[in-house]
């Protein structure tokens, strides 16, 4: 009876059921040296059969300040794992989560024609306000922003960190989540400030001439994702969470 216990617990616990979902063939990986760490090296890996085979060579990036805490994505998540994400903790959310649309100033950009872009305009807000009913959503006004907490969402503030990013689906609303209030919003891979000598708030950065390459590399019909943890939590995830 004890063994038949045990083997339901194994079956059932949200650790064991965590895995890189089925139908995703392209992951971008991201690892840091413990939740502490801002600096994170990053690969993309691309599943050819059963396998999964690096595609290029790693790059730098930096994650946010304060380091990693486990985010709201494809994972499943105990209620007891910590440290968890909230807003303005100035760390970067970890575990496994789908990579959305791209953002931008330009009117264009190099990009899989299946991958969503939106040209940024002043009219374009992401509403990081817990108390909103829109938060960790895009919204598009039509007229241009007047009310102070429009002003404040506004994605295009004349910052070239935030010229091009593409969306991370953490606490997500538009991948078709819905987000939790206060769980962390607005998180994307985005340019990095200062040659890479600053940390975020949040999301991961690199250089300009990468997050290019990368986004020119994500194909939506391979349905990535990105991995970001700390190195023993990686290794200590990766057979059972079919990680590359």
């Amino acid at each position: 009876m004890a063994m038949k216990l045990l083997i339901l617990l194994l079956l059932t616990s949200p650790w064991i059921s965590a895995q890189v979902p089925r139908n995703c063939t392209q992951a971008v990986v991201g690892i840091a040296s413990d939740w502490n760490s801002s600096h994170v090296t990053l690969s993309v890996y691309e599943k050819r059969g059963r396998h999964w085979k690096p595609a290029g060579t790693s790059w730098k990036g930096r994650l946010g300040r304060n380091g990693l805490a486990w985010g709201q994505g494809v994972h499943p998540l105990q209620a007891n794992a910590t440290p968890r994400k909230v807003e303005g903790d100035k760390r970067t959310p970890a575990g496994i989560f789908k990579i959305g649309g791209a953002y931008g100033y330009a009117p264009e950009i190099k990009r899989n024609p299946h991958l969503p872009y939106r040209h940024v305009t002043p009219r374009d807000l992401w509403v990081e306000d817990p108390t909103s009913p829109h938060y960790n959503r895009h919204l598009t006004l039509n007229h241009n922003p007047k009310a102070g907490w429009e002003k404040k969402a506004q994605m295009r503030q004349d910052d070239h960190a935030h010229s091009l990013k593409l969306y991370i689906a953490h606490n997500d609303a538009v991948l078709g989540g819905r987000p939790v209030p206060g769980l962390g919003s607005a998180i994307f891979f985005h340019i990095w400030r200062g040659g890479g000598s600053k940390a975020t708030v949040g999301c991961t950065t690199m250089h300009e001439t990468q997050l290019k390459q990368l986004i020119a590399r994500i194909d939506p019909a391979r349905n990535p994702v990105y991995i970001v943890l700390p190195t023993a939590e990686y290794q200590q995830h990766r057979r059972d969470w079919k990680l590359p």
